[in-house]
């Protein structure tokens, strides 16, 4: 019955859409082979797959390899898949990391729920590189006790055991804290289309303190001394006693700037834990100014109407002219995958929505062009009851700009996509240099391998002719005398 199980389990694992991944991945399947295992596993597990030796960084491999190399690898280490999935979950956490996406990584939160809650804007990033990249989609929520109900959403069937893995790995050395994760639920997501395998943990955290157990995922450690724990107690005290003195100190009423630009000075420019944000009673702009100002930006209601949208978006999509128009009638969601109803969008709020326009709704003169994209956050407003979508057109590239016919004007100058559109651009070449190092590197290293096996066949041959003694001194390029031989 458990063998039963065992085979029932890799068969599941090749039910997956035909999908494709870049050889970064089989790249990190191979390493964790080799180290873990040793080269002739490695060998003997290519061989049996009948797979190349080297995979390309940025080329684009079908699925049906690594999903073979990871069944083949269960099989010949009688492991079963789970377990090395979870494996190659933390192996690859920590592949990324020397790969040179550390701080990247580090960065995204400064908690487990933010890290997780900000994996889909990297993945966003990363796919303006890795253009043909086909990542799985997170959802978090958080719980009164403190745990996590973490939502995988992705078109690979059979993989989620990975996630336990790279979130493990993650909350151990960047945040310090083991966890637990258990699936409480699965299922294909009707909701979304494509049908998406949508996988449910619950997410529970355990800080570590001792630093040998946190030695085991990473080289480099941070562990906050008890020290500066006091000192920040110290000067939350010191400023809760300034504070005081500036409210004793003055009878007359000061203003919210004024107390806080005082407790900025003496308190040697540290504020206090608790943060308030002031809100003016008025708000500071007309209409017009807002529409220039954010020049893609969406305002939608409930059942869809536009209420509001930015001037550029204005200019490529005439009918958002047209008040109370549906938004559906002129865009899609490409991602998240999720229809286009506003509960859906509200489900998904954290993630970064990306719009595409409809090809039949566009002018004439837009018709022959590739469609647009936006790309931006979406923020419910509860006094008026409609959803903010504040946007930047989806460009990679110049070519990808001239294309719309558009340019870096039709851009706000405060908006970030001008320089990524750039920085995009010269990514995009070193990638496609970095491509051909790979591919001569390659071809060095199979014609390397083809002249060691052409001089061990001549060595062979030359040893058959020849006397042994006569043909080592041929071989070091010393003169052989002439002499009798029998």
């Amino acid at each position: 019955m458990l063998l039963m199980s065992k085979r029932r389990r890799r068969v599941n694992l090749f039910r997956f859409r035909r999908e494709k991944n870049y050889g970064f991945i089989n790249t990190c399947l191979k390493s964790l082979v080799v180290e873990k295992y040793g080269e002739e596993i490695w060998e003997n597990l290519r061989i049996q797959t009948g797979v190349q030796d080297t995979f390309f960084t940025f080329e684009v491999y079908k699925d049906e390899i690594t999903m073979q190399l990871i069944d083949t690898a269960c099989q010949m280490l009688d492991v079963s898949p789970d377990m090395v999935l979870k494996q190659f979950g933390e192996y690859f956490f920590e592949f990324c990391k020397q790969s040179g996406y550390d701080h990247m990584l580090r960065t995204l939160g400064g908690n487990l729920y933010e890290f997780i809650e900000n994996l889909d804007a990297l993945h966003s990033y990363l796919s303006l590189s890795y253009q043909k990249m086909n990542a799985p989609s997170f959802r978090v929520e958080k719980n009164e006790d403190g745990s996590m109900y973490l939502h995988y959403y992705s078109d690979r069937r059979g993989l989620c055991h990975i996630v336990p893995g790279i979130i493990g790995a993650a909350a151990l050395d960047f945040f310090n804290t083991e966890i637990s994760m258990e699936i409480v639920n699965q299922t294909e997501e009707e909701e979304r289309t494509g049908k998406k395998e949508h996988i449910v943990f619950l997410v529970t955290q355990k800080p570590v303190f001792s630093y040998k157990r946190r030695n085991k995922f990473s080289s480099s450690h941070f562990l906050p001394n008890s020290g500066s724990q006091a000192e920040r107690r110290l000067n939350k005290e010191e400023l809760e006693r300034t504070m005081n003195k500036i409210r004793d100190k003055t009878s007359a009423k000061r203003s919210h700037w004024e107390t806080i630009r005082g407790i900025v000075t003496i308190g040697k420019g540290r504020l206090l834990k608790g943060f308030d944000p002031v809100y003016p009673r008025t708000l500071w702009i007309d209409p017009k100014t807002f529409c220039i100002g954010l020049p893609f930006h969406i305002i939608f209601d409930e059942h869809l109407r536009v209420k509001q949208a930015g001037v550029s978006i204005q200019k490529i999509v005439p009918g958002l002219q047209i008040l109370g128009i549906r938004l559906n009638q002129y865009f899609t969601i490409v991602r998240p995958e999720v229809k286009f109803t506003i509960s859906s969008v509200q489900r998904f709020i954290n993630s970064q929505f990306v719009f595409r326009t409809k090809r039949e709704m566009m002018p004439d003169s837009w018709k022959q062009r590739p469609m647009l994209e936006l790309r931006g956050q979406m923020i419910w407003m509860e006094s008026v009851q409609c959803m903010l979508y504040l946007c930047s057109p989806l460009l990679r590239t110049l070519h990808e700009l001239e294309e719309r016919h558009m340019h870096i004007s039709d851009i706000a100058p405060h908006d970030v996509t001008r320089d990524l559109i750039l920085l995009n651009q010269q990514r995009l070449a070193e990638m496609e240099l970095s491509n051909q190092l790979e591919r001569k590197k390659e071809e060095l290293r199979i014609l390397s391998k083809h002249l060691e096996e052409e001089r061990k066949k001549t060595e062979a041959l030359l040893y058959a002719m020849l006397p042994k003694h006569v043909a080592n001194q041929l071989k070091e390029g010393k003169r052989v005398e002439a002499f009798k031989h029998k």
